[in-house]
């Protein structure tokens, strides 16, 4: 069998960062392309780095050790795309509604990193700890200025995770069931969803406490009186829906 793996110069001393970052580069496009962890053995990874399979184990110990450090990999860049969505919007609540399409939209661009940490059984691998704790760590930052203007009212850590599990419900049954009914516009659905969570939320905070809950009359009455005083301007911007 020809050997396929590209002609490498040999490393200088101080390039192991370097080789590093190409194993994960190939890593990656392996995994992209298999769509799941199967072909990604650290022979193939070799191969497709150019390097010999000695040398990727200089750096990943292991196959679950190299498959956590790809899909941790791409992590951080979630952070960054939530306060990006966010950085100039000064209202919080239309800030809020930003960071959650970025969510999706991450989760969506990275669908085999994203089923990989945040969607089998935990195994107790600190890779998938750390991801789904940054995953509520950068909800929690979102949700942030919505409670310090009083828009949002209760437990921060409560809320952050109301909030998490209607932006992870979304990708997660996306990826699932591709197959449903969903809108060309997916972020368009993300932003419901958003607003979905977030005035739930925002009510809910409000209602809690002794008594009975109010009946459906009392709710369709008082949604309808809200949604005329809220309604939006016609001519004002895409931040101005509702």
């Amino acid at each position: 069998m020809p050997d396929t793996r590209r002609s490498r110069a040999r490393a200088r001393p101080g390039d192991g960062a370097l080789l590093r970052g190409e194993i994960l580069s190939a890593a990656t496009a392996l995994l992209d392309e298999a769509g799941d962890e199967s072909a990604l053995t650290l022979r193939a990874v070799a191969a497709r780095a150019g390097v010999t399979t000695p040398s990727v184990y200089l750096h990943f110990a292991n196959k679950r050790e190299l498959v956590d450090a790809v899909c941790l990999a791409v992590w951080e860049d979630l952070g960054r795309r939530m306060r990006d969505a966010g950085a100039g919007v000064e209202d919080p609540y239309q800030a809020m509604r930003r960071h959650g399409a970025a969510f999706v939209r991450f989760g969506l661009e990275h669908p085999v990193q994203y089923r990989l940490l945040m969607m089998r059984p935990r195994s107790g691998e600190e890779a998938e700890w750390s991801a789904a704790d940054a995953c509520l760590a950068y909800v929690g930052e979102a949700i942030r200025p919505c409670l310090e203007a009083g828009v949002l009212v209760g437990d921060p850590t409560r809320l952050a995770l109301q909030m998490l599990a209607a932006l992870h419900g979304l990708v997660a049954l996306y990826l699932a069931r591709p197959d449903y009914p969903w809108p060309d516009d997916v972020e368009t659905m993300a932003d419901e969803v958003t607003r979905m969570a977030g005035l739930g939320s925002a009510l809910a905070g409000r209602l809690r406490g002794p008594g009975p809950a109010p009946t459906a009359g009392a709710f369709t009455a008082a949604f309808d009186a809200l949604a005329d005083r809220l309604r939006p301007d016609p001519a004002a911007g895409p931040d101005g829906r509702g």
